[in-house]
């Protein structure tokens, strides 16, 4: 008997309002994440024709957004308790609210958050993703061939020839694209307020797939637990791309399980299709959402295997959005992908190889190939034993392991300094990967993570019994794999600088897992033993597992409850952009300035910038022999060349420049760059840039 209950919606009496209720929200939810999905493929048309006018943009968005929602509203929804529906939508806006009144104010790119927002600002005032950049305005041709200057600069690709340069942001076209449309209604304020709006609708996402795979009436718990995870709260006061992925991923999974429990019946292609092009169009607002693609792979086979027609929608409709988002990366993100190729090869393949495995595990089924009975009949006590091993494994990690990179690679040094810093061991090629569930522990607390190992085994063993069985999978199969494989896939290689709380941006897939999973256990818990136990017995146990879940959480994250990470940035950036005169042509001198202002002076400024490359700037005669012929050829054009520095004024003095001006001067507070411990606040950061003339 067991094995039928977590496959079972919960029971309750269900009125037209309850239905209209969970229609309603599930719409909004998937309509959400197909607009991002479908906004971000009319970016790359757009965008890469140079069409990216707000005048016809936002028209063509409201236009998306109605037919996303028509979309999604003839997609099969189940009924929500009145009481359940207003508890999801109060924390979904709560989160929303709270995360939009601490929002942060990321502006120089010393991070990805403010890399996006630069790429939103540069498509909104040029109407490019690759903007060109004419050679007239920095001094010529001749000057953009002189060795050790360049337009590029930390997330930002100088690409083209010196006659015709441009300039490539990195990473995929998505967050820019919706970002972009923030700062036409509301400047770069507006932007920043975006991300909030996109986590209460992934929130709310979450919180309807806990309802559709077995626990409706505790989805609200499992909706607050996810929004008290401060990785969570953290990406959605910037403009990251995890808000939107959060949205996307959500509702691919929340459409998947809807495509399952309906089976073969003929309303079901929408959803399956839908489930597809969700998970796959991840890939155009993170590239490694092609993890969770190719592990819809091994979920679909398992599917077909049972006779399913379902999965090959999904599989369509993964394929065809993967494959556009993959287009999309290759011609207006190439540089990008060139540079992570080393992690994205190795991803690709394990997809081809999970693609093959499949299709030859189909082909011995046609063949009348099955599992020998005494293998059947242990497979799901098997399986179940080996998720705790492996679980036992990944948390042994530190005892056996210790994870390096090539002290050569540039994060190294990073590393390094961060050691030297915080009185450790120098040893920069650490990658810190074996301490990741140490990383996950720091939010959710060690018992959350024993009762989701727990849960995720138990979850596997009545899977693999149904499975044995002849029976169709339950319909959580599909969120579970995903969820569980990407899980594995990030704490074995999380792939991240491990500073800390930058580096959770990796959790937020692990993570809400985890939440979701506790919730999940307590709902069966109270369940099963209230046909066996006393109510207050039952409730009490329930009570227990979700509150040592969502106990520590809260603590984790309550130093962080009212962070305001670099409060004041946009005021001082506002002052240096003020600073600067029409024809102004801007060189960045030292490394600070290198890595910080470029972009910023040129996209947010809108004054034509340089940067000097690092073994310039170790060379000072040659760097000055070379100023002074910028300065020649900007002066012959009209213009005037400006020399930034934000790291004192020993450069400016160094090169005799003149009428040197501090231009900035204020500290924000930034996140800790930790690598052992848990961030419990804020750190000051120092904003102070000069300006100067060239001698």
């Amino acid at each position: 008997m067991s094995r039928s209950l977590p496959t079972a919606d919960e029971p309750f009496p269900s009125s037209s309002l309850e239905q209209r209720a969970g229609r309603w929200l599930q719409t909004v939810v998937l309509g959400a994440a197909t607009w991002v999905v479908v906004i971000s493929l009319l970016a790359v048309v757009l965008s890469g024709l140079g069409a990216w006018f707000p005048w016809l943009v936002l028209p063509v968005a409201l236009v998306a957004a109605a037919a996303c929602g028509w979309w999604a509203h003839g997609i099969p929804a189940r009924s929500l308790p009145l009481w359940t529906a207003a508890l999801l939508v109060v924390v979904s806006v709560g989160a929303g609210i709270w995360t939009a009144t601490t929002h942060s104010e990321q502006v120089l790119p010393r991070r990805d958050s403010a890399s996006y927002l630069q790429t939103a600002i540069s498509m909104a005032e040029t109407h490019r993703r690759v903007v060109p950049v004419t050679a007239e305005s920095v001094g010529g041709p001749e000057v953009l061939a002189l060795d050790g200057i360049t337009l590029a600069s930390p997330a930002f690709y100088a690409v083209g020839s010196e006659e015709e340069p441009a300039v490539q942001p990195q990473f995929v076209i998505g967050p820019g694209a919706v970002w972009s449309m923030g700062v036409w209604l509301g400047g770069a304020v507006g932007a920043m307020l975006l991300p909030a709006l996109l986590s209460a609708l992934g929130i709310l996402g979450l919180g309807l797939l806990t309802a559709r795979i077995g626990a409706p009436r505790w989805s609200p718990l499992a909706a607050a637990g996810v929004a008290l995870l401060f990785p969570v709260l953290h990406t959605a006061r910037s403009t990251y791309s995890e808000p939107l992925a959060m949205v996307t991923l959500a509702g691919g999974l929340l459409a998947l399980v809807i495509a399952a429990r309906q089976g073969n019946r003929g309303e079901v292609g929408r959803a399956a299709t839908l489930a597809g092009v969700l998970v796959g169009g991840t890939a155009f607002v993170r590239i490694d959402g092609l993890r969770e693609t190719m592990l819809l792979i091994p979920v679909a086979a398992l599917a077909l295997a049972q006779g399913q027609r379902w999965p090959r929608r999904t599989l369509l409709g993964a394929g065809a959005s993967t494959l556009l988002a993959g287009l999309a990366a290759l011609w207006l993100s190439n540089q990008y992908l060139g540079s992570i190729a080393a992690s994205l090869v190795p991803l690709l393949g394990l997809g081809v190889l999970l693609g093959l495995v499949a299709s030859g595990m189909l082909w011995w089924q046609r063949r009348g190939g099955s599992l020998p009975r005494a293998v059947s009949r242990h497979l799901a006590d098997g399986l179940a034993v080996l998720v705790v091993v492996v679980g036992l494994v990944l948390a042994s990690r530190p005892l056996w392991q210790t994870v390096r990179q090539s002290p050569d690679d540039s994060g190294s040094r990073v590393v390094a300094g961060l050691q030297l810093r915080q009185g450790l061991a120098v040893d920069g090629g650490r990658t810190y990967a074996e301490q990741t569930v140490v990383w996950l522990s720091w939010w959710v607390g060690i018992p959350a993570l024993v009762i989701a190992l727990a849960a995720l085994a138990w979850a596997v063993r009545i899977a693999a019994q149904r499975w044995c069985a002849g029976e169709p999978l339950p319909g959580w199969t599909g969120p579970l794999l995903v969820g569980a494989g990407s899980t594995v896939l990030t704490i074995w290689r999380p792939g991240i600088t491990p500073d800390h709380p930058w580096a959770e941006r990796r959790l937020l897939i692990a993570l809400p897992f985890v939440v979701l999973l506790c919730v999940t256990a307590a709902a069966f818990a109270v369940r099963h033993l209230s046909r066996r136990a006393p109510v207050a017995v039952a409730a009490g146990a329930g009570v227990a597992l979700a509150a040592a879940t969502l106990i520590p959480t809260a603590l984790a994250t309550w130093p962080h409850r009212a962070e305001r990470v670099e409060l004041g940035e946009l005021a001082a950036v506002q002052g240096v952009c003020d600073s600067l005169a029409q024809g102004d042509v801007v060189l960045a001198v030292d490394s600070r300035a290198a890595n910080e202002w470029p972009q910023v002076v040129r996209g947010q400024c809108g004054h034509p910038a340089l940067s000097t490359t690092r073994a310039l700037r170790q060379d000072p005669s040659q760097l000055a022999s070379t100023i002074a012929t910028i300065d020649r050829a900007v002066s012959a054009r009209g213009g005037r060349l400006v020399l930034l520095a934000a790291e004192g004024t020993k450069e400016l003095h160094a090169l005799g420049a003149s009428d040197i001006r501090q231009v900035s001067d204020t500290f924000v507070a930034e996140d800790a760059r930790l690598l052992e411990r848990r961030p419990d606040g804020l750190v000051p950061l120092s904003l102070e840039v000069w300006t100067a003339t060239a001698p």
